[in-house]
């Protein structure tokens, strides 16, 4: 039983520590987009596609430590 609570712990660190740090730059990103969309409300198309791009790849890091977290949970 002890390495079934072991797993669970590992499956938890990792997908919580692994969304953390591109939950905290999503916030960031949009952060900075509606910055940059108070200075110059003529370039929205761009920003909006930059920053929903760049959104897209920190999404992926969370997807990772998502398929990580699974991986032990299911594999190990």
């Amino acid at each position: 039983m002890e390495t079934e609570g072991m797993k669970m712990l590992a499956m938890a660190l990792a997908i919580g520590l692994g969304a953390f740090g591109p939950g905290i730059w999503v916030g960031l990103i949009g952060k900075w987009a509606l910055e940059a969309l108070g200075r110059n409300p003529e370039a929205a198309g761009k920003v909006q596609g930059l920053a929903i791009l760049t959104i897209a790849f920190a999404e992926a890091i969370a997807i990772y430590a998502l398929v990580i977290a699974l991986i032990i949970g299911f594999a190990i």
